[in-house]
């Protein structure tokens, strides 16, 4: 939370062209992008995918209309997710392709003021229905195997040595498939892959996925990128579970669940935590948690039990 001090000063580098990322990571003396570097520089960020989805709507439309298919051709698929969801652009397209649309839809991302942007462009396009909140990629607020297609596009992308774990607990949400549409250290170019190694991208996502033994039964180059120095590859994994769950959020801490309280709060009264909603969009990183053991204490009620009286 250190640099957090340092925001104002962020937002001049951020004006001026800079690259947050690496800046962080150096006052930060650290080698891999961090959560909390992400976190800022998204934030900052949030908005200028909306513009670039304006200026370059053909390769959007392309690009979702393919993953599109891919999810269209899995059985009977009631729920699915976009991890790192960031302003709903790939999302949105992807739901207006869909011929066979899940009922349930989730997206989440790291930074609320995208998802703020991502809920607004939804609504544009008459996609208000689907379920937004903030999270950590590497504490995903909901049960095991109760999300039939899991999703990325570009968005385990910065987390370069945290494959293994970004793997695992995206496999963890996933009861059917998880689709993988991030950079290929493998179909990747001699510029190309230098340039992942300089901004700290993943670079061993598909040689992770051998290591853990899942059922890799697709891996190709993309079929649409928009960067040929940050070529996009397909990894489609296979999940078979005999016993799943319903995508209910969860305390990313205690994965307990979380019920409403004053339209204001998601609560567990079994790990006592509290978490804020702020218009309309749950902020569910573990930094977010409050705790709150008597929430739900009644104020009267105390006062009668223990014989509380002030007259």
């Amino acid at each position: 939370m250190e640099k957090y001090k340092q925001l104002q000063k962020i937002k001049t580098l951020y004006a001026n062209g800079e690259n947050i990322i690496q800046y962080l990571k150096k006052i930060g003396n650290n080698e891999k992008n961090s959560i909390e570097d992400i976190l800022i520089s998204y934030d900052f960020q949030s908005g200028s995918y909306i513009q670039e989805l304006s200026k370059n709507k053909e390769h959007n439309e392309q690009y979702c209309s393919a993953l599109a298919k891919l999810i269209d051709n899995i059985d009977n698929v009631k729920s699915m997710i976009e991890v790192g969801v960031g302003e709903a652009t790939t999302l949105n397209m992807v739901i207006n392709f869909l011929a066979n649309k899940p009922k349930d839809i989730y997206g989440f991302d790291i930074s609320w003021s995208r998802l703020k942007f991502g809920k607004a462009l939804l609504k544009d396009f008459n996609n208000s229905g689907v379920k937004l909140f903030t999270a950590n990629l590497f504490e995903i607020p909901l049960p095991d195997n109760s999300v039939d297609v899991v999703y990325t596009s570009h968005s385990i992308e910065p987390n370069g040595g945290e494959e293994e774990n970004a793997l695992k607990e995206l496999y963890r949400i996933t009861k059917k498939y998880l689709i993988l549409l991030e950079p290929s250290f493998e179909f990747a170019k001699e510029e190309a892959r230098a340039r992942m190694i300089e901004h700290g991208y993943i670079t061993k996502l598909f040689s992770t996925a051998k290591k853990l033994k899942y059922n890799i039964i697709e891996h190709r180059l993309f079929e649409y990128s928009s960067n040929p120095l940050n070529p996009t590859g397909l990894i489609i994994i296979e999940k078979n579970v005999k016993s799943s769950n319903i995508p209910n959020l969860v305390c990313p801490i205690s994965q307990t669940k979380l019920e409403e309280y004053n339209d204001s709060l998601l609560y567990s009264k079994d790990s006592f935590l509290a978490y804020p909603i702020i218009e309309g969009i749950p902020c569910l990183l573990k930094e977010n948690s409050i705790l709150a053991t008597h929430l739900l204490t009644d104020y009267s009620e105390y006062k009668k039990e223990h014989n509380i009286s002030f007259e």
